[in-house]
C-alpha cells in the first residue's frame, strides 16, 4: 500500500488532522459513488468500478489538489 507523506499536507496549508477529516469526507463521497455504480452493475455488467482503496484514493486526490476545501470562518 502506498504511503502518503505528511509533509505533502504542509503544501496544502492544513495540518495532518485537518487533512484526515477532509479526506474522510471525500472518501465517504467516493464510497457513495461506488455504491451507486454497484447498483448500476446489476443492470449493466460493463460498469467499471475503482479497485483501489477509497481512503488512499481520497488522500492522493487531496495531496494532488483535486479536492477543494475551505476553512470555516472564525468569529
Amino acid at each position: 500500500m502506498p504511503i502518503v507523506p505528511t509533509d505533502d499536507f504542509k503544501k496544502l496549508s492544513c495540518n495532518r488532522y485537518e487533512a484526515v477529516i477532509i479526506a474522510a469526507q471525500h472518501a465517504r463521497h467516493l464510497n457513495l459513488q461506488r455504491l451507486a455504480s454497484l447498483e448500476k452493475m446489476e443492470e449493466d455488467a460493463t460498469v467499471d468500478i475503482e479497485a483501489r482503496k477509497i481512503t488512499m484514493v481520497a488522500l492522493k486526490e487531496l495531496v494532488e489538489g483535486k479536492i477543494e476545501f475551505a476553512r470555516p470562518e472564525k468569529n
